[in-house]
């Protein structure tokens, strides 16, 4: 073997050696690129539909409502390493953040992952919840303590899975109904609570604190919802709360006869309230850009993100600014209807 040969040879081993030391590299940040997106009217799989409804009819519809997702590198059990990073950094695709940012620190991926579910589960019920209210159908809420603060009056006299029915002797059939009770109590004032738990009811007294000049109880609420039509949501690995719009779209079109879309192919994300208040997420730039890439023409976005979105839509499709329910079935009403959308507030 020649001495040209031997040179060529050390270099592509050092090269490989420099390689594998990168790899192990690990950096202090997450990478944000556009992930798949998913049609809320389709089938989760072979005749799994993806929304589900037992206790009222539903109607075949057209057209694609699709919630729209970001794959996440780096946390826990998936650092980002170098190779990583300068791809990120060399692709027009990719949000590079700090690790803390996206991520809770100290965290596993364990509790991430449950986490993640939790979210998705409560966007779920919510979502369920404003289309059914929307078309008129009763919905039960239940409010729970889900946790209290340590400077709070109930820290300790209150328990997880408390079921709230009244405050001061009032009834209480809401989380907003028990924060607008607890409003009408001074910083400090007395107050009570009335709990079921383990099926007995229970009084519990104290006093409200201060949360910037207003009062509050320190409580940390948790809403359930019921009604006598059940949906059934099967989104398969997806975690997180960021589907939450979509999904209220899609229960409302499967509810009302007629393609609510007009067979267009709509994308969108943002979080929803059970009071349809619709939500800013992460990784806005990413999920518009997966949505184009897939062929949408419309996407819509929560009102809070719009500003990230500032001179950074692609070519092709057109962003449309959410801040309710509302908002929401306004623009696919207008899209389907194929009207002139220039009234419609945009972003980017």
């Amino acid at each position: 073997m020649g001495r040209g040969s031997s040179t060529i040879m050390l270099a592509a081993l050092a090269g490989l050696v420099l390689s594998l030391v990168l790899a192990q590299v690990s950096l202090p940040y997450a990478v944000m690129t556009p992930g798949p997106i998913m049609n809320t009217l389709g089938d989760v799989q072979e005749g799994t539909p993806l929304i589900e409804v037992d206790g009222a009819q539903t109607f075949p519809t057209e057209g694609r409502l699709n919630f729209t997702t970001v794959r996440v590198g780096g946390g826990p059990g998936n650092e980002t390493n170098v190779w990583d990073y300068v791809t990120a950094r060399l692709s027009g695709d990719a949000t590079i953040l700090p690790v803390d940012q996206v991520f809770p620190r100290g965290a596993t991926r364990t509790e991430i992952r449950e986490e993640n579910q939790a979210e998705m589960e409560g966007s779920q019920q919510g979502a369920a919840a404003v289309a059914l209210r929307a078309l008129g159908y009763d919905v039960t809420e239940t409010v729970s303590v889900a946790g209290t603060t340590e400077d709070s009056e109930f820290h300790g006299l209150l328990e997880q899975g408390d079921v709230v029915t009244a405050v001061n002797g009032i009834a209480t059939d809401s989380a907003d109904a028990v924060r607008a009770e607890v409003a009408t109590v001074p910083v400090g004032g007395d107050i009570s609570v009335t709990v079921q738990r383990d099926g007995k009811e229970q009084v519990v007294e104290g006093r409200t604190i201060d949360a910037e000049g207003r009062s509050v109880l320190g409580i940390f609420l948790s809403r359930a919802f019921s009604s006598d039509v059940e949906v059934t949501i099967t989104a398969g690995d997806v975690g997180g709360p960021s589907a939450g719009m979509m999904f209220a779209l899609g229960i409302y079109d499967v509810l009302t006869e007629g393609p609510l879309t007009g067979g267009a192919d709509i994308s969108g994300t943002g979080t929803i309230t059970p009071d349809g208040e619709v939500g800013p997420i992460g990784g806005i730039r990413q999920k518009v850009i997966g949505a184009q890439d897939a062929g949408s023409a419309f996407f819509l976005a929560p009102q809070g993100n719009c500003a990230e979105l500032e001179g950074q839509v692609p070519d092709g499709i057109e962003v449309f600014s959410i801040a309710t329910f509302d908002d929401a079935l306004a623009a696919v009403e207008g899209i389907a209807k194929d009207e002139d959308l220039a009234d419609l507030p945009r972003c980017g």
